[in-house]
């Protein structure tokens, strides 16, 4: 039958939109990918305060001995982000049913090029450098669920990551992970309602109105 939410908050970067491709592509191969975007990772969430995430990308690439070169070739290239293939039929059907919002760890500019690519329109989107916080800081969950006028408990996160499992479920929301990768869970996710690989089972999740 699925749960009633007063709203769905979606994680971009990941939940949303193949970021990892173009990441990689940018860097040559794969694994060169991964570590200089797990290094990136580890700068943003744990840095707080917004500080311009175009730094922190060329930041990363740098100490990753890529040079910072690799870093504004990402920015170039961002507008070839592409959503996740069942994204926007997805977020199309439960438009109908519940208003969403995104959260994402991005600049401004940046942030809303990656969320037009997901295809339909947001009733609310906070992007970390207006929220001046990186996630899993409180400060953008908090903006998005009260900008949508839904109380935690009333809300469900789509996380694409373990640091949006464990951050949005800390403000006391559902928490449904759309693992990709098929990473392995986090020891202690009490937040976390479900794990899949794909966004299609949301549908089924999330109750009509």
């Amino acid at each position: 039958m699925g749960k009633h939410y007063d709203a769905v908050i979606f994680d971009v970067l990941t939940g949303l939109i193949d970021s990892w491709t173009l990441w990689n592509a940018v860097a040559g191969d794969p694994d060169t990918g991964n570590r200089w975007r797990r290094h990136y990772l580890h700068l943003t969430y744990g840095i707080g305060d917004y500080q311009p995430y175009e730094d922190l990308v060329m930041q990363a690439a740098r100490e990753c001995d890529l040079g910072e070169e690799i870093g504004r070739q990402l920015i170039e290239r961002w507008d070839e982000l592409v959503a996740w293939p069942e994204a926007t039929n997805v977020l199309s059907d439960l438009k109908t049913r519940v208003p969403l919002g995104v959260v994402t760890n991005c600049s401004e500019r940046l942030g809303r090029m990656a969320v037009a690519k997901a295809g339909v329109e947001f009733d609310v989107i906070v992007i970390a450098e207006r929220a001046g916080a990186y996630k899993p800081d409180p400060r953008p969950y908090k903006l998005a669920l009260d900008e949508l006028g839904a109380a935690p408990d009333k809300a469900l996160f789509v996380a694409g990551s373990v640091f949006d499992v464990n951050g949005a479920g800390a403000m006391g929301m559902d928490v449904y992970w759309h693992n990709k990768a098929g990473l392995p869970r986090p020891g202690h996710t009490p937040a976390l309602i479900a794990e899949h690989r794909s966004l299609e089972p949301l549908t089924r999740i999330v109750a009509g109105p």
